[in-house]
């Protein structure tokens, strides 16, 4: 078996740079998946991606949580803050109501005293339609989650 030489093409690679990287706290799910569609605007994987796990976030892309407001997504929240490495930026989190109602109160709690360790908190509020969707770009279709995805925008960019 003989091995083919490699030829480098001269060119230009497309100036991409990831803007957000998700980290999912408790796993992937279709909340996440439409949380990081509204964030990416240029198109799937482009300004915004869900990390995999023990992927590291890359250079530039600012970290951001996502979690659901149970209690147990604040416990998961917790555990990986105490597992956060201090040489990394502090990281965002995206906070995915889980009910059309308030979050537990150990989960309001537990937030509240993280809320320091965060670059910034951002909520999305009850979302039936992520119950029916079979996955982001069909969410995306809604009008209550485009609606959603512009009030994050505006959360995390600070307008």
């Amino acid at each position: 078996m003989t091995m083919q030489p490699v030829e480098v093409t001269p060119g230009r690679l497309p100036d991409v740079a990831l803007r957000y990287a998700l980290i999912p706290v408790h796993g992937p799910g279709i909340a996440v998946a439409t949380v990081a569609r509204m964030l990416d605007l240029e198109g799937p994987g482009t300004g915004a991606r869900i990390l995999g796990a023990r992927e590291a976030v890359p250079y530039g892309a600012v970290p951001v949580l996502v979690a659901d407001t149970t209690a147990y997504g604040s416990v998961c929240v917790e555990h990986m803050l105490r597992a956060w490495d201090p040489g990394m930026p502090r990281p965002w989190l995206v906070l995915v109501a889980d009910a059309p109602v308030r979050p537990a109160p150990a989960a309001r709690y537990r937030y509240r005293a993280l809320k320091e360790r965060f670059a910034g908190v951002a909520q999305v509020d009850y979302l039936p339609s992520l119950r029916t969707a079979e996955g982001a770009e069909e969410a995306l279709e809604n009008k209550d989650v485009k609606t959603a995805a512009a009030k994050l925008r505006r959360q995390m960019e600070g307008n």
